[in-house]
């Protein structure tokens, strides 16, 4: 079964590779910011509570969601990038094994224990 889920994964992470690919930006761009995301790790300096919130704040693929179609929607090619980008982003670290944070700490995922 993780195989499967690693593979629907995977497709995501295409899937947000093409949207991303759509708001205009050189392919570069893409593979240079891939790793953006993971600035939400910072709200660990404050504590383990406001790091999950932070890092899962940039890692919902919910919220990536909604930033592509606002992206659409105003006809926002960046925010469309963006939002591309950053279901790009989570579907890769999920294929790692790297889930949602629960505040009890960086290691406690929706996924399991990383480690």
């Amino acid at each position: 079964m993780k195989t499967i889920l690693k593979l629907e994964e995977a497709a995501m992470f295409a899937a947000g590779w093409l949207i991303a690919a759509q708001g205009g930006l050189a392919w570069w761009w893409f593979w240079l910011l891939l790793l953006a995301p993971d600035i939400g790790m910072v709200g660990y300096l404050i504590g383990p509570k406001a790091g999950a919130f932070l890092y899962n704040l940039f890692h919902h693929k919910a919220v990536a969601v909604v930033i592509t179609m606002a992206g659409w929607w105003f006809a926002m090619p960046l925010l469309f990038f963006a939002g591309g980008l950053l279901f790009a982003h989570s579907s890769m670290d999920r294929v790692f094994g790297y889930g949602l944070k629960y505040a009890t700490g960086f290691k406690d995922t929706h996924l399991g224990r990383i480690g």
